[in-house]
């Protein structure tokens, strides 16, 4: 009797892994890399460079920069690993640099 329970258990157990859906792996994230040869900060350190990354608050960013008087052609770009708390930065047109954190899609200026 307890073969046939367990029997019983191990079959409709494996029934749900046809019902369910099998979530897709998340997108390979590139690497930082690091800036040409030649570029360095004053004290000689290579400076990193992030490649841009479109994010899930990319527009409402850009939205807040716009307030503040910063426009870009290219956008705002995700710095952080996608999340609950993200950090955006936006090269505005005059050369500044527009930074906001979004937690939970909510952002702030920084």
């Amino acid at each position: 009797m307890k073969h046939a329970l367990l029997l019983v258990a191990v079959l409709l157990g494996g029934c749900t892994l046809f019902k369910s859906k099998v979530e897709p792996a998340p997108a390979p994230v590139a690497a930082a890399k690091l800036a040409p040869p030649g570029l360095a900060d004053p004290n000689g350190t290579p400076i990193e460079r992030v490649p841009f990354r479109i994010g899930v608050s990319s527009a409402t960013v850009e939205k807040l920069a716009k307030q503040q008087g910063c426009t870009s052609a290219q956008g705002a770009g995700l710095v952080t690993e996608p999340g609950p708390v993200e950090v955006y930065r936006m090269r505005c047109e005059d050369g500044k640099v527009f930074m906001a954190r979004c937690e939970l899609r909510q952002c702030v200026k920084m």
